[in-house]
């Protein structure tokens, strides 16, 4: 069984004494960079293995987050239509199809799509604050209740729901990741 000491974990710690966008978005960031690790290594096979009673896969979730990302903070946030490949998806079909296509992509693919949803979210984000002084009381270009298939919420939010909704599912996916890899490989770590 491994686990990462203190010393290797390169993680960034949240600040303890900064501003609220600041304080949230490295939160966000710690969250992620979580995710990163508990799926850092692992070959294709163990990112679709199904260890638990639950169709569940460390690869299903990193295609889900970077669907979120996208979905979130260029969609809602921004007003954006979805990029690819989300916008060329039947989710009528497959609600789940992020979740049940991740079997199709590489481990490298995977990675790479989640790791530049983050990337981008980063910059929508900086895009929305670089508009007012306070960013967080900003309303979102797009309200929810515009989208029929919007399972999260319905209505008009400010970006801080959008920021602390994001904080909300990683930290619940970061518990089902904890899971997953330490049934997999042993792995353990908070």
């Amino acid at each position: 069984m491994s686990s990462l000491t203190p010393e290797e974990d390169a993680r960034p710690e949240p600040p303890q004494h900064a501003d609220e966008v600041t304080t949230l978005m490295g939160f966000l960031d710690f969250l992620r960079a979580t995710v990163a690790w508990k799926t850092d290594g692992l070959t294709s096979a163990e990112l679709q293995r199904r260890p638990l009673p639950s169709t569940m896969t460390l690869g299903g979730l990193l295609k889900h987050l970077a669907f979120v990302e996208d979905y979130w903070f260029c969609y809602v946030l921004l007003g954006q239509e979805p990029c690819a490949p989300w916008n060329d998806i039947d989710w009528a079909d497959d609600p789940d199809w992020d979740w049940n296509s991740a079997a199709a992509n590489s481990p490298e693919e995977l990675r790479s799509m989640w790791a530049s949803a983050v990337e981008t979210s980063r910059e929508q984000w900086d895009r929305f604050a670089a508009r007012t002084d306070h960013p967080l009381d900003g309303m979102v270009a797009r309200s929810t209740a515009e989208d029929p298939d919007a399972r999260w919420t319905q209505g008009d939010m400010n970006a801080r729901w959008v920021l602390t909704h994001m904080i909300e599912e990683y930290a619940r996916h970061c518990g089902h990741a904890d899971l997953l890899r330490e049934s997999i490989d042993g792995s353990v770590g908070e």
